[in-house]
């Protein structure tokens, strides 16, 4: 190494040491809102060894379409949502400003790739409305009764602590994460395809190196066949390395559940409203993509892909696999126009099953929703490559290890969650195409991305387990209608 260098290198580290002296003192301030989340060395593996091996159990909780701002733009030290914001609205001259919308049933906005640009606006973060307002207008001139009186305002109101009363209660007492991002800027399908591979992408053949970079919808999506409504092309083809082909290389058992029912969201990411399609864990679908993934096939995994049930059944006997993906049905989503309170039922009971099993003391719980679903956030996405970040989302850590009533401001998304498995299961191996024996031509290796938190931040593993905290299923909440 040169002096230079060396001095530089040096200067950066005692420079960034400082800083995270100085944030321990910060506990639940905004200070972040003017300051981003430092970045994280590159020394994973040295937070690898302060405890993250008690953790045996990793369970993912993956519900739909909220923003951050949305469910927590006023949660107390969180970097929620600023005051005088007032965003233009398709009225010349005139702006809507956040307000408490304490509706159980939420219409949200378009979502795809090109709506994410719309939203953002250049930085602004001034789209939502306009946006929102113009794909209403083409749905109601489509005489689709879904669409009839709504104005697309409601994406922004946002939810108050009486109306999703355990959310709050799991943010106070574990920890909240206010710069979870979605891993990609686009929908439902690219959203789930990163949470278990780090990539959305279209293959013209079975071999990863022809595949190529897709957040759109049209032929890659698997919309078309779930619950065997096959189309008459072929179905598209997800070549490219997953992280179960490293989970079962080094005999690390997972399990991604599905609870059978509808998949409200459309083939076409832009749709304000759809008719609803089945849902199972057999069968391909926009929340469930593995089915169509190469290795999941070739490793003769299909089987690890199971109904909801299951996973309640292995909570409740003690017997969670290592790595859990759980998705829920359209029902219990609160994907627009599911109901907020029946996904808070829902995930309320999938949290008490595991706090009550033999498994909560090695455990894990990673909840967070998939994708912005339209609705109002203040916070400009940082880029990490050509796909994403995209918005903010609401997320928490869960588990008796995870510090207590802790705001967590690093900047993060759903890479974290491959990343802390790929730490704790699998020695510190990336789905890196240089070392993993598949080589695509994904634009970069996600997991090592300089700006990425490290999720080992949210845990003290010094504490004694921490005992459950077993919630009313259905909470009195201030939601109406």
């Amino acid at each position: 190494m040169r002096p230079a260098r060396f001095s530089a290198v040096l200067t950066a580290a005692v420079f960034v040491v400082a800083l995270v002296l100085a944030g321990c003192t910060a506990g639940h301030s905004k200070a972040s809102r003017q300051s981003p989340a430092l970045p994280q060395y590159s020394a994973s593996h040295h937070y690898a060894t302060a405890g993250i091996h008690k953790i045996k159990h990793v369970v993912m909780i993956m519900q739909e379409n909220r923003s951050f701002d949305s469910y927590f733009g006023t949660f107390p030290g969180a970097d929620g949502i600023p005051k005088g914001v007032c965003v233009p609205t398709w009225r010349a001259g005139k702006c809507e400003r956040p307000f408490p919308d304490h509706a159980d049933i939420n219409a949200g906005g378009p979502h795809g790739a090109a709506d994410a640009l719309a939203d953002y606006n250049h930085g602004k973060m001034n789209g939502f409305v306009v946006r929102a307002h113009r794909e209403f207008v083409k749905c109601q001139r489509a005489h689709n009764p879904g669409c009839v009186g709504n104005t697309g305002r409601d994406v922004m109101g946002y939810h108050t602590a009486s109306d999703i009363p355990n959310y709050w209660a799991y943010a106070k007492s574990f920890v909240l994460q206010d710069h979870m991002f979605e891993s990609v800027r686009s929908w439902s399908l690219p959203a789930h395809l990163y949470m278990v591979s780090e990539w959305a992408a279209r293959c013209a053949t079975r071999v990863p190196s022809t595949c190529h970079t897709r957040l759109k919808g049209g032929p890659f999506t698997p919309y078309g066949w779930a619950s065997g409504q096959h189309r008459a092309t072929p179905a598209p083809r997800y070549a490219w390395t997953d992280l179960t082909y490293l989970l079962h290389k080094d005999h690390v058992s997972w399990g991604y559940y599905v609870m059978p029912g509808i998949d409200p969201d459309c083939p076409r990411p832009f749709a304000v409203t759809c008719p609803p399609i089945g849902q199972e864990p057999a069968t391909p679908g926009i929340w469930n993509p593995l089915p169509l993934f190469e290795t999941v096939q070739q490793d003769h995994q299909l089987r690890n892909i199971q109904p909801l049930a299951d996973f309640e059944r292995a909570a409740t006997q003690g017997t969670l696999p290592a790595v859990s993906w759980v998705v829920p049905s359209g029902t219990v989503s609160e994907h627009p126009p599911s109901r907020v309170s029946a996904g808070q039922s829902y995930v309320t009971g999938l949290i008490n099953k595991i706090m009550s099993g033999p498994d909560w003391n090695s455990t894990a719980i990673f909840l967070a929703w998939d994708d912005w679903g339209g609705f109002y956030d203040h916070v400009p996405p940082p880029k990490v490559d050509a796909n994403g970040y995209g918005f903010r989302v609401p997320a928490m850590v869960i588990s008796p290890y995870a510090k207590r009533g802790y705001i967590d401001h690093q900047i993060l998304s759903f890479d974290a969650y491959t990343k802390f498995i790929e730490d704790d299961f699998l020695h510190g191996a990336r789905l890196n195409p240089a070392t993993d024996g598949r080589p695509d031509p994904r634009p970069s290796v996600r997991e090592n991305a300089p700006i990425l938190g490290n999720l080992v931040q949210d845990f003290n593993f010094r504490q004694p387990p921490r005992p459950p905290m077993l919630l009313p299923v259905h909470p009195h909440t201030t939601l109406t209608g």
